[in-house]
């Protein structure tokens, strides 16, 4: 990888597009084990200085409070109960301003590099609301000023917040507005991170060491919840594409070992097996150690292991970019579990309020994990596990004119970006690592081997493949890998404004493992007439096929069931 030029494979273009899809699949599935994306250190540069304005503003958000004084003089005041308050809260802005998770081009966001509020603040632009047909007033996917003067009080209420002291009055204010914005459209709800800040933000209600405690538990069920989705079998490919990706490893050799035996089998690998099973072994019981030690040694050691193990993930610049997120819980850990390190929750005073938070948490996550396809992975805290809802939406010529003439976009689509980027000669070879990355991941086989299915014979030659997840980003203004946020929902309120006809959309949509089956659900459907068809893929057999190779299904209703 250059400073500037990326790192793409080297083929011979013309008699490699004449290749089937396995046949093209499989130089760009080594090149991503090998190399990655081969992003231009430029972009890494790029969001280094994105966290480094993160944490300025951050600190003088903090010097903002009356007896908070000193730009050079942090040790004075960064342990100061509101400066840990106040990190919430302008992470949330940071987050919800759409500069956080999402952001730019290791999300295929290139210019503008977010939507977010450019897109929240246009009346007419889409919106989901989580239960139209229970909670009245929601109906409607098109955005009202209602839903503009909603986001822009949250706004305004976040960074009056962040001025001066933070009064209760304030922090209800933020999650009443928080509230009733994802009620009326959980895009917002979700890129706010409200299940991290949202739920922090209540702990500041309580009084006293309550809120310390409090503060903790909510930390401990984010890292309990994360490390509980990782007991799956599809973690491991995870950490192997998140470290052949990474900026930081750069020996080909080191990539090489994360899986069985390259070139031809990329597989995960028992050095990728070891990384992950002790990942999930340190997110379950380090934070506990956290929780319980009253300080000294044993709080250091543990406090330093949580950020080596947040700077792991930050430093591997994995897709989506959850940057900040990763430097707010490094400063979590300092603030929280050692500068208070003496607060225990045997100190609760009044436990009630307390329990009463953490169970919804808990039910949320347990839940979410149960029945995947009713929770979105953010409130179920399933992060990084490599199991969530996916889908590819496969566009004819027409029907990918008539996505553009409809609607209204935060951005343009990357594959018009990509061809002004590198001309039509080389824009295809991106595109192909990134169809490469997401077969690396076990889910990523299913989808790839189920477009067939829902295109017919010709799925490779009249159909664009589209990540589920970027057309949302284009027509929500946000996503962050969600497929909550690109299933039926986002299908008809698109199919009101472009009205597809039959065969010019067909969506491959799969649905997240339950903790409790080895199996995943999937849909087919077409946008004009519906679902075509539905079944399951075995989570064994997507764990036996290489990224390049079709993985068989048991078809449950359709014409073929």
């Amino acid at each position: 990888m250059g400073l500037i030029n990326p790192a793409f494979p080297d083929l011979d273009l013309e008699s490699w597009r004449q290749g089937s899809r396995s046949e093209r699949l499989k130089p760009m599935a080594r090149h991503v084990a090998e190399v990655g994306f081969g992003t231009p250190d430029i972009v890494y540069v790029v969001y280094a200085l994105k966290i480094a304005v993160y944490v300025v503003l951050g600190m003088l958000f903090a010097l903002s409070t009356p007896g908070i004084d000193g730009f050079t003089d942090v040790g004075t005041w960064w342990s100061h109960p509101v400066v840990f308050q106040k990190a919430v809260f302008w992470t949330m802005l940071f987050e919800v301003l759409g500069l956080g998770c999402g952001f730019g081009p290791l999300n295929l966001r290139f210019t503008p590099p977010m939507g977010a509020f450019l897109y929240w603040l246009r009346p007419g632009t889409i919106r989901l609301p989580p239960w139209p047909s229970r909670v009245p007033g929601t109906r409607g996917s098109a955005r009202a000023p209602v839903d503009v003067l909603l986001y822009a009080a949250l706004l305004g209420s976040l960074v009056w917040t962040l001025l001066g002291v933070i009064p209760r009055t304030q922090v209800v204010t933020v999650l009443v507005l928080l509230v009733l914005i994802g009620l009326r459209d959980k895009t917002i709800f979700l890129a706010a991170r409200a299940e991290v800040y949202g739920s922090l933000a209540v702990t500041f209600l309580f009084s006293g060491v309550d809120a310390v405690i409090g503060s903790k538990l909510v930390m401990l069920c984010i890292w309990w919840g994360a490390a509980g989705s990782k007991l799956t079998f599809h973690f491991a490919n995870v950490i192997a594409c998140m470290l052949s990706n990474s900026a930081v490893i750069r020996s080909s050799r080191l990539k090489r070992l994360l899986h069985k035996k390259f070139p031809d089998d990329l597989r995960p690998s028992r050095v990728a097996e070891a990384i992950a099973h002790t990942s999930t072994a340190v997110e379950f019981f380090v934070p506990l150690v956290l929780v319980v030690a009253g300080g000294g040694t044993v709080t250091t050691v543990a406090a330093t292991v949580m950020i080596l193990f947040h700077l792991g993930i930050l430093l591997s610049m994995p897709q989506g970019a959850p940057l900040e997120w990763n430097v707010f819980m490094c400063f979590a850990v300092l603030s929280l579990f050692v500068h208070q390190a003496g607060v225990h929750p045997g100190d609760l005073v009044h436990p009630l309020p307390v329990l009463a938070l953490i169970a919804v948490i808990v039910g949320t996550v347990v839940y979410g994990n149960a029945r995947p396809d009713k929770v979105s992975f953010l409130p179920a805290m399933r992060y990084y596990a490599g199991n969530w809802d996916t889908s590819q939406w496969l566009f004819t010529e027409s029907g990918l004119a008539k996505l553009e003439a409809h609607t209204v976009r935060a951005a343009p689509l990357p594959y018009t970006v990509l061809e002004s980027f590198y001309g039509k000669e080389e824009m295809d070879l991106p595109i192909w690592i990134g169809y490469a990355f997401r077969s690396m991941h076990s889910h990523g086989r299913a989808l790839l081997s189920l477009v067939p299915r829902a295109c017919g014979p010709t799925d490779e030659t009249d159909y664009l493949m589209v990540e589920g997840e970027l057309v949302a980003g284009v027509v929500l203004g946000w996503n962050f890998g969600d497929g909550h946020l690109h299933n039926e929902q986002l299908l008809e309120a698109l199919q009101e404004r472009c009205h597809w006809e039959p065969g010019e959309l067909r969506v491959v949509m799969l649905e997240a493992q339950p903790i409790q089956r080895q199996c995943q659900r999937y849909r087919l459907l077409d946008a004009a007439t519906g679902e075509l068809e539905r079944g399951e893929v075995d989570v064994s057999d997507m764990r036996a096929t290489q990224p390049w190779e079709l993985v068989p299904v048991r078809v449950l209703s359709g014409p073929s069931s």
